[in-house]
């Protein structure tokens, strides 16, 4: 049984890609507006008939999840990015926060359809893309660090910094919108300092006790 081929990619794609980008662009409009769109409401905004939008987003999980910002760059450091990993971090983090908080309303979406139990392939909020621009930007520390003390360090930054921090400061803790970035970009040079120090201590004590 051979793979489907999405419909836009099929004769007059290039028509069917408009209509398929005014269709993601509506539901994204929908969303920063407050609403939760059908296939229905996207087809209405982009003045597309309800049978066309449907042969593109079968139902509204995939219309919602083909609303999440695409973003495909594997770094955010540029072409001259700094040597050290602090300022590393806080040139990524810098970025990966513009990009939360300017998205913020279809991240909000994607992390409900993650809550709601989407699959990991539906779901493009579980793509990584955070994890490997942070692993770009420490990866001067292997070395200092192992394999997994780096990855567990990511890991602890990225769960620090994103959508999900950004709901709990903003909506629990009632902090504006910049001082959550404050207190994410706060919380992620914290737990590089504390990895690095930990790091500089095992190897103070692994060469005491090899004396």
């Amino acid at each position: 049984m051979g793979m489907s081929i999405p419909y836009e990619s099929t004769g007059r794609s290039r028509q069917k890609q408009r209509t398929r980008g005014a269709l993601v662009a509506a539901t994204r409009v929908l969303i920063a507006e407050g609403a939760t769109p059908t296939v229905e409401d996207a087809a209405a905004r982009a003045a597309i008939s309800r049978t066309t939008a449907y042969r593109y987003f079968p139902n509204q999980r995939a219309l919602l999840v083909a609303a999440h910002p695409e973003i495909e760059q594997t770094s955010l450091l540029g072409s001259k990015p700094p040597r050290q990993p602090a300022a590393r971090l806080a040139a990524v983090l810098t970025e990966v926060l513009r990009i939360t908080v300017e998205n913020e309303p279809q991240l909000r979406m994607a992390l409900r359809l993650s809550l709601e139990g989407a699959s990991r392939a539906e779901n493009t909020l579980r793509q990584g893309r955070a994890i490997t621009w942070l692993e770009d930007a420490l990866s001067p520390l292997l070395g200092q660090l192992s394999k997994e003390e780096l990855r567990r360090l990511v890991q602890a930054i990225r769960s620090a910094a994103g959508i999900e921090p950004l709901v709990w400061l903003t909506d629990v803790a009632g902090v504006s919108r910049e001082e959550a970035v404050r207190i994410m970009t706060w919380s992620a040079q914290a737990l590089l300092r504390a990895a690095i120090a930990d790091a500089k201590r095992k190897n103070l004590r692994r060469r005491r006790a090899s004396r």
